[in-house]
């Protein structure tokens, strides 16, 4: 985890409190994963060494066999625990306002976005903004489909599919495919 001289608005932000968007260390530590991630996404993606190296730089943990495509975007980096075989396609969004957890053997299709971030309701709030998130967590043996949204405060159990193109606003168990806008239950995913 990175250094913080004033924890206060980390704290408030991690700990899904509402929190200053412009505080000045927050600022600063998503322009630090901007140059980061901005590397990633120009390295050779043949130089797995230069790549493991940056990702150690960007994310709060990972595993083995840790493979992401350009072009990879997140907020802090440091709040992204992946675990072993962890593998994401082009053009994945990791908005980590808040932890994202995800266990091992996960496959993130294209444009896959994982969003812990939010914004009030009221406009004033958001006009000052003011900012939110909760967690998602993820389990093991999970592939999300190309295209797909998962939002703030989701959990996804083991062995989980999610169908391309679904919006996930509800946490689900293990061992299903969820699908549609509304996600929902199309069918047991039962391990072979």
């Amino acid at each position: 985890m990175a250094e913080f001289e004033d924890l206060t608005e980390y704290n408030h932000m991690i700990n899904e409190e509402p929190y200053d968007v412009n505080d000045p260390k927050l600022v600063h530590d998503r322009l630090i994963a901007r140059r980061i991630y901005d590397k990633m996404n120009r390295a050779n993606f043949e130089d797995q060494e230069t790549l493991d190296k940056l990702t150690d730089e960007l994310f709060g943990s990972h595993g083995k066999n840790c493979g992401i495509r350009p072009s990879f975007i997140c907020d802090y980096g440091y709040n992204i625990h992946v675990g072993d075989n962890f593998f994401a396609n082009f053009d994945c969004i990791l908005l980590d306002t808040c932890d994202i957890t995800i266990g091992d053997n996960c496959l993130l299709a294209p444009r896959v976005q994982l969003y812990t971030a939010a914004h009030p309701l009221d406009q004033t709030e958001r006009l000052n903004w003011i900012g939110y998130g909760k967690k998602i967590t993820i389990g093991n043996n999970c592939w999300i489909g190309g295209g797909s949204a998962v939002m703030p405060g989701v959990t996804l159990g083991n062995n989980v599919v999610v169908g391309g193109g679904s919006v996930v606003t509800k946490s689900f168990g293990d061992n299903v495919v969820i699908a549609g806008n509304l996600a929902h239950v199309i069918k047991q995913n039962e391990p072979k």
